[in-house]
């Protein structure tokens, strides 16, 4: 395997570093230079092989990717969401499968825990997810039900000092890993519970899925439940009904708001970097207006990307943010970098098909980003419905 050295320059053509705090540069470059270090040199062959790079766990928690906004004294971080978005952005750049890996653990296994879990639960569990010990992941797409998982089958019984579980989840990263799974399941009145299931309870499984053309460094598998038994001090208290699962997607939309532009942004430099080098009909193919039009237009929807995130980020941290307006900004993320990526690789012709460049396998990661944690059509009907007072779903 030959290690191409990972020359990316980060585009920043409104200087918006000047927005962000000395800590946030810190952290940034911190998990830049882990993914010029330790993801670039391995991904493509990882992606190719469609194996998991299971030492990137470990990794990612020295590094405090996992919980980034968790209040320290749970193991986490204590930042501030800005800080998670810029990690979100350095680690999709590197790879979608290595940002998915933190995103689930952080916002969807880490964040229930701490918003509606026990004081016990979260002892018990976030120091263990936050370094990178033990991985979580989250079970709330069905087989038959993924834009509409109120509609889940998966439900509990109760058994007096512990609940019987059966049911199904699909499409869950991190499964075929994890030692915990946070999981959505209806109780006997039909209202939707949250419990922490362990590896190692009788009756569940988590085969892996295979066949993937699209996040093929990541894990993704089934959780399977056959009469499990879950005590009841693994349910979550703090919650009951669709609001916990959804509050969880919005935190993890959010960071692939940042994530994905981080995807953008290696696709763009390479093919800056390309247009420089390639020489046709006598020089760089840079020099063609076809070429610096899409260039010029990749770099614009990048920095209109760049300062909605950013906004996004502040009105956070300040408590202010809407899932609606995270809405938005996934959708738009997802949108801007998949065009951008598909320019890219028509800029590279041939050579961007191939794993001696990151385009390919950013094209192939996308196509899942744009649809997990709610499709590109669920978050238009979803801004549609804010709009007009209207629910387009029913």
């Amino acid at each position: 395997m030959s290690v191409k050295k990972d020359l990316f320059q980060s585009p920043d053509y409104f200087q918006l570093d000047e927005l962000l705090t000395e800590e946030h540069i810190m952290i940034r470059d911190a998990v830049r230079a882990y993914i010029k270090k330790d993801i670039s040199p391995i991904i493509e062959d990882y992606a190719q092989r469609a194996e998991f790079p299971e030492q990137i766990v470990k990794q990612l928690g020295e590094l405090g990717c996992f919980g980034p906004t968790i209040p320290t004294e749970y193991g986490g971080g204590g930042l501030d969401y800005v800080s998670y978005g810029l990690m979100m952005q350095e680690l999709e750049r590197g790879d979608s499968g290595v940002r998915s890996t933190a995103s689930v653990q952080g916002s969807l296994v880490m964040f229930p825990i701490f918003a509606f879990g026990s004081e016990e639960q979260k002892k018990k569990y976030l120091p263990k997810l936050a370094s990178g010990e033990w991985l979580g992941c989250f079970g709330l797409t069905e087989p038959n039900h993924g834009s509409d998982p109120a509609s889940m089958i998966t439900n509990i019984k109760d058994a007096g000092d512990h609940v019987i579980l059966n049911g199904a989840k699909m499409w869950i990263s991190n499964a075929p890993y994890s030692q915990v799974a946070v999981v959505w399941a209806k109780d006997e009145s039909g209202v939707v519970k949250g419990l922490i299931v362990e590896r190692g309870m009788e009756g569940f499984t988590t085969p892996t899925t295979h066949g993937k053309w699209s996040l093929r460094a990541s894990a993704t598998g089934e959780l399977v439940f056959d009469n499990v038994k879950v005590p009841k001090e693994n349910m979550l208290p703090g919650v009951s009904g669709m609001k916990g699962p959804l509050s969880c997607l919005t935190k993890a939309r959010y960071g692939i708001a940042w994530g994905v532009i981080g995807a953008a942004m290696d696709c763009y430099d390479t093919a800056v970097r390309y247009s420089k080098e390639r020489i046709q009909f006598g020089k760089p193919i840079g020099a063609f207006q076809l070429q610096q039009k899409k260039l010029a237009e990749m770099l614009t929807e990048i920095t209109k990307a760049q300062l909605l995130n950013w906004r996004l980020g502040v009105l956070m941290d300040e408590g202010k943010a809407t899932p609606q307006q995270v809405s938005m900004a996934k959708r738009n993320s997802c949108e801007v970098a998949t065009n951008i990526c598909r320019d890219a690789r028509q800029m590279l012709g041939g050579m961007g098909i191939t794993g001696e460049y990151p385009i390919m396998r950013h094209i192939m990661n996308l196509e899942s980003v744009i649809t997990y944690e709610g499709t590109h059509d669920i978050h238009l009907l979803i801004t549609g419905m804010d709009i007009t007072g209207f629910n387009a779903f029913k």
